[in-house]
């Protein structure tokens, strides 16, 4: 007889970590670094930047996957990052299918995207031209403990998920449970959940981008009490509609203030 998760475990039943679909930062940031620019132009802050067209289908594709059955089981709760390009990913996931069309997408700040200070909208050539000091501190600290002035480190990101992760367990336990966040959170959740050194987390994120709604998913192990992750980083939704897959980081991309 199959074993079930014991109902005083802490942990979700399954819990997807995905990141949002492509947004129109990610494609200024693009057309900035192609053309040697300094700032990416955008006249919005970075939690009001949108998904771009094919960051929609995106969402819509994730969400057929989902609606197909191709996951077993659909999630019971979606938790968001409050910035624009990631609620529109769950809204759409969610209109597409992928959930219960009465399901609540809760959004918590502590998704939200790194926060870059006096780096925000700058390039990478940018920051060399006028935050200098800054692009040496980072060179000599690495992007784990850099912190920008006004901004964070993936330290203080790892900082902010530890506390979610409490609230996950004290009000999820037992279900299933998506989480529609920007590419750095699903990186330092990798960090936290599978206990990784800074060395091998970094190994992880410089084997290449997380994908724009790609899907990292961990199961409980009934065994060790604990989530383990069955897949990382899986375009599989993309792949069966023939929508593009893109990885551009997220970045400097919109304005401060």
């Amino acid at each position: 007889m199959a074993r079930t998760q014991s109902p005083t475990s802490r942990w979700p039943e399954t819990l997807w970590l995905i990141r949002h679909g492509q947004s129109a930062g990610n494609v200024a940031r693009d057309h900035a670094h192609n053309s040697g620019y300094s700032r990416i132009e955008l006249d919005h802050r970075d939690v009001d930047v949108p998904l771009s067209v094919l960051g929609e289908d995106q969402a819509r594709a994730l969400g057929h996957w989902f609606a197909a059955g191709e996951e077993g089981q659909q999630p019971q709760v979606i938790l968001c990052s409050p910035y624009v390009r990631a609620i529109q990913t769950a809204e759409l996931f969610r209109s597409a299918g992928g959930c219960p069309p009465d399901l609540r997408i809760c959004r918590d700040e502590r998704l939200r995207e790194k926060e870059f200070g006096i780096l925000d909208g700058l390039t990478t050539a940018g920051i060399r031209e006028f935050q200098p000091d800054q692009a040496n501190f980072r060179k000599i600290l690495g992007k784990f403990y850099h912190r920008p002035p006004g901004g964070e480190s993936w330290v203080d990101v790892i900082f902010r998920l530890r506390a979610l992760l409490d609230t996950v367990s004290l009000h999820y336990a037992g279900q299933r449970v998506m989480i529609v966040a920007h590419q750095v959170v699903v990186l330092c959740m990798r960090y936290v959940l599978e206990n990784l050194t800074e060395a091998e987390i970094l190994a992880i994120d410089a084997e290449g981008d997380v994908a724009n709604c790609g899907i990292t998913q961990y199961a409980f192990d009934i065994d060790t009490g604990c989530l383990k992750l069955n897949r990382y980083n899986i375009v599989a939704p993309l792949n069966r509609e023939g929508t593009r897959s893109t990885r551009a980081p997220d970045s400097m991309v919109a304005a401060r203030g």
